[in-house]
């Protein structure tokens, strides 16, 4: 065991070491996107392997949609939740569209642009994201001339169907509500000196 950890008292890593395994569920890998190439394997963020910063990360989550959305593992345990309910297409649709805004080639624009429109925009698409059919159409128009914001509309419906229907499940689902008490329970015990 190294030094660091050592000087921890036995119950600490000991809760450490359960509240990974409860995390679990959230954090096995997940491959998002067969086609669009835009977004890898999520795996354990190294800059939260300290419980005192999973556990602001994973309390904030409750906070906003946006703070899930910004952090790495918020989105990891979201996906896996969406996939429990068989609708993670909005969720990688999304990601796939925030790669897609950091293209600088017009080539690669357009090649992805429509890798993404056939994954999950058009009728009977693979990951047919839930779109009314103005928006699909509009988004349609925007591939003849592609840019960075050609999928700005449809993200944006998805985007706000996933904070008023998913987002809301996911804070209730007994797997967050049982990480975010234990993420609570580790914010709040207070650290114990170590004797030296």
């Amino acid at each position: 065991m190294c030094r660091t950890l050592a000087a921890f008292p036995t119950t600490c890593l000991e809760r450490a070491k359960e509240f990974k395994t409860r995390l679990g569920i959230f954090l096995h890998k997940s491959e998002l996107g067969s086609g669009t190439g835009s977004v890898g394997k999520f795996e354990w963020d190294s800059k939260h392997s300290k419980e005192g910063n999973f556990s602001e990360d994973v309390l904030g989550w409750r906070e906003s949609f946006d703070l899930l959305l910004s952090s790495k593992n918020g989105v990891a345990a979201f996906h896996a939740f969406l996939k429990t309910e068989f609708s993670e297409e909005n969720l990688e649709f999304w990601l796939a569209c925030e790669e897609f805004k950091k293209l600088r080639s017009a080539t690669k624009l357009a090649s992805r642009a429509h890798r993404i429109f056939e994954e999950f925009i058009c009728s009977e698409a693979p990951k047919e994201v839930n779109i009314d059919h103005e928006t699909r159409e509009l988004t349609r128009t925007n591939l003849q001339t592609p840019t960075a914001m050609c999928f700005g509309v449809a993200q944006g419906k998805t985007r706000m169907l996933m904070e008023e229907d998913s987002y809301p499940r996911f804070l209730r689902s007994p797997a967050y509500r049982d990480l975010a008490a234990q993420a609570a329970a580790a914010s709040a015990s207070p650290s114990e000196p170590s004797h030296t």
